[in-house]
């Protein structure tokens, strides 16, 4: 099955049935932490969810339209990174990710995203990607702003989240600009 090598200690795999219960346990032990950003966390209550859902990953796999890869650090499941949504006629996708508390301050997350935009921009030759993050997540928000995306705006009342809506801002990125940027990284 697909796996992104991001370096020594970060391997990125495509989610299979044999990670539910891992899945589940990471968002189990992470809820409180992912649930304030993440409106699906409220309805991931067993690993039997996980079991539901990862063959729909599959087939979104299988059909070249999306990308849900486990972020592996030293062999743990940590997190999630996404390419969701790829739009081939116009080569624009989004990409979306979390990590468990206890594995921020590794830089997982820049690495993954990283080797995601490479992945994305010179391996399967999209030429947009878009990052959308709640306003007032600050370290969502870092990520796209550290690369150095657009930020294009804010979609007001973006998303339901916890009962209440809240303003999503939109970062993209074109292939040229990362390109320009990022050529000994290929």
């Amino acid at each position: 099955m697909f796996t992104l090598k991001v370096d020594h200690e970060v391997e990125l795999q495509v989610l299979q049935s044999h990670h539910a219960l891992k899945l589940y346990q990471l968002v189990e032990n992470n809820r409180a932490h992912l649930r304030r950003w993440l409106p699906w966390v409220d309805t991931m209550l067993s690993p039997i969810d996980f079991e539901a859902i990862i063959p729909i990953w599959l087939n979104q796999f299988a059909e070249n339209i999306a990308y849900n890869l486990g972020i592996f650090y030293k062999g743990e499941l940590v997190g999630v990174i996404g390419i969701h949504q790829i739009d081939w006629y116009n080569k624009i996708a989004s990409i979306g990710y979390y990590l468990a508390k206890n594995a921020e301050g590794h830089g997982l997350i820049s690495r993954s995203v990283i080797a995601v935009l490479n992945y994305a921009f010179f391996t399967i030759g999209l030429n947009r990607i878009e990052i959308r993050c709640g306003v007032k997540n600050k370290r969502s928000r870092a990520i796209p702003e550290r690369f150095a995306f657009v930020m294009e705006g804010t979609i007001r009342d973006g998303e339901l989240l916890n009962g209440y809506y809240h303003d999503i801002i939109l970062y993209s990125m074109l292939a040229r600009e990362w390109k320009s940027r990022h050529q000994s990284i290929k």
